[in-house]
């Protein structure tokens, strides 16, 4: 009997070893995977090609480069004329993909419209330099708009955002004045979109980007929409809900089955950009 006892007791202090160990297993993945999210963010978010100062773009349309000094940084910001009478300027912020040359594919969409398209690269992007943070890509938004007021008032103005361009765009909507604001496939915030990802984790302490979008749209006062697919893979559709209920003005657009780089295969995505490039 007291044989047993004793086995019974070693055979309890065992297991509670085991789970110990395993905790302290678990808790070091933990806080290594939450390290690991806080110094590596800045790759999960940007992917970044940078271009020589020398380097000759292969763009397919006619386009004017400007290269801008700010805070000891480079601006580098492409222009493409509208076909025929402009009626405009359409300021597009990209993905988070290389740089301007990977979207050269849109240009049409816009220009073919009457609108100028202008579009810049962010810190690390092309021939834009210097350190990428939230306010210094805030900053170089606001100098585009700037310069784009010497073409056009703030009545003739767009501002396009896709993906993680949808911060920037809203942001700069939210502070300056213009016809309407466009975001495709957006974020409800960065903090929200890391959340749909690493649940686990206290994200907001982590992240050192915020891109609040749906603040931003709280503070813009032309009409803003929304488009989005159903199957998008990267941002998913819920983000475009929460920012609709977040702030039930915005106008939101769904593409049924579209994904995250397709959604200009989709006739109602390009009939609805004509539309809105049109009123």
């Amino acid at each position: 009997m007291r044989d047993s006892f004793f086995a019974q007791l070693w055979y309890m202090a065992f297991r509670r070893k085991k789970v110990l160990k395993w905790l302290m297993v678990l808790s070091c993945i933990y806080v290594a995977g939450g390290v690991a999210l806080y110094f590596l963010q800045d790759m999960l978010l940007f992917h970044p090609k940078p271009l020589s100062k020398t380097h000759r773009f292969s763009f397919t349309h006619p386009y004017k480069e400007t290269n801008l000094t700010i805070d000891n940084r480079n601006l580098n910001i492409i222009r493409f004329a509208a076909s025929g009478t402009p009626k405009g300027v359409v300021l597009y912020f990209h993905g988070n993909m290389e740089n301007i040359e990977r979207y050269q594919g849109i240009v049409p969409l816009f220009t073919g419209e009457g609108y100028h398209l202008w579009m810049i690269d962010y810190p690390g992007f092309g021939k834009s330099t210097g350190r990428r943070t939230e306010e210094n890509i805030y900053k170089d938004a606001s100098r585009m708009y700037e310069l784009a007021l010497a073409e056009a008032p703030p009545h003739q103005i767009i501002i396009y955002g896709r993906s993680i361009g949808t911060g920037p765009a809203s942001q700069l909507a939210s502070v300056k004045p213009c016809k309407k604001l466009i975001l495709e496939t957006p974020y409800y915030s960065i903090d929200a979109l890391a959340k749909s990802y690493f649940p686990i984790y206290p994200v907001k302490l982590l992240t050192r980007y915020s891109f609040p979008v749906i603040e931003h749209l709280k503070k813009t006062q032309v009409p803003s929409y929304v488009i989005h697919g159903t199957k998008d893979e990267v941002i998913p559709y819920k983000q475009a809900l929460r920012l609709k209920k977040g702030n039930p003005s915005t106008h939101l657009i769904t593409i049924e089955e579209g994904k995250h780089n397709n959604l200009a295969e989709f006739e109602l995505f390009r009939a609805t950009l004509k539309r809105l490039l049109y009123d």
